[in-house]
């Protein structure tokens, strides 16, 4: 599934050709897109307006209409946003023709979204309901991860995956960013000292930079609006790399259950709790 760096890099790649144009016509070719609402309603609220901004919020594409419409786009797992791609292209759901250029949603899976807010209250409130902070958001700092921490049983991995919590993060930028603070997955978050949850922030802001800059992860389905794969992946430090050796220490880096999902652990520089809890 795209996570915070891989919509980011879409957004930022997508922005100086749709930015100013006005949306001709909005073709939903697969109603499961936008229910409840019919493709004819979408397309009736949306079609000969011009996007303003073309902007990000977790792991939410928004375009943003004039006329205070929101259409709030989730890719889920395996949506591709091709730019000018051919009209046959297999699996395309849904077109934006923007006149000059033409914005297809390709999914073989069908299991992404779209959304529409009418007014800038209903599309706060709609993001309000489902997301925490931006981890690039000044005040996302350690005292507010303690905050939210405090008293909770719950693994830090699935802490982290809870995007009413922190918007943005999932299973690979989770696991790196737990190695990088040296905290094993299974840790109960409330658990966690000042100084380990300063460490968690911290590095749950570079594991996502560092996906940024390198355009994303394509494990899977992942390419950018001109069908380029990312290069994150070459650079994971645990994620995926179950039985290679572990970047700062050597030992076998080993594959675990955390938050329901496959977890990359290095079991040195990442201590087990005594006694591991899987609750979410």
């Amino acid at each position: 599934m795209p996570e915070l760096p891989e919509v980011a890099t879409i957004r930022r790649a997508l922005a100086p050709h749709v930015e100013g144009r006005a949306l001709g016509r909005l073709e939903v070719r697969d109603a499961r897109w936008c229910a409840p609402l019919t493709p004819a309603e979408v397309a009736a609220a949306c079609e000969q307006r011009t996007v303003g901004r073309l902007g990000r919020r977790g792991k939410y594409l928004v375009v943003e209409l004039s006329g205070d419409v929101f259409l709030t786009l989730h890719l889920r797992m395996t949506w591709t946003l091709l730019l000018d791609a051919a009209s046959d292209t297999p699996h395309t759901g849904v077109v934006f023709d923007l006149r000059v250029h033409r914005l297809s949603f390709v999914d073989p899976r069908r299991f992404g979204t779209g959304e529409l807010q009418l007014g800038p209250d209903a599309h706060e409130a709609f993001l309000a309901r489902r997301l925490g902070l931006e981890p690039f958001d000044p005040r996302f700092t350690g005292a507010h991860l303690r905050d939210l921490a405090r008293g909770r049983r719950a693994p830090v991995k699935a802490f982290l995956l809870d995007q009413k919590r922190i918007a943005g993060v999932g299973n690979i930028y989770a696991d790196e960013a737990l190695f990088r603070a040296r905290i094993h997955p299974l840790r109960a978050v409330g658990t966690l000292k000042r100084a380990q949850l300063e460490d968690l922030r911290d590095a749950v802001i570079a594991s996502l930079q560092a996906g940024i800059d390198a355009k994303g992860a394509s494990i899977d389905d992942f390419r950018d609006p001109y069908g380029v794969q990312g290069s994150f992946q070459d650079q994971f430090l645990v994620h995926l790399r179950e039985g290679r050796p572990c970047p700062r220490c050597e030992t076998t880096i080993v594959k675990l259950r955390a938050a329901g999902r496959g977890t990359y652990v290095c079991p040195r520089c990442q201590r087990p709790p005594r006694r591991a809890t899987t609750r979410a």
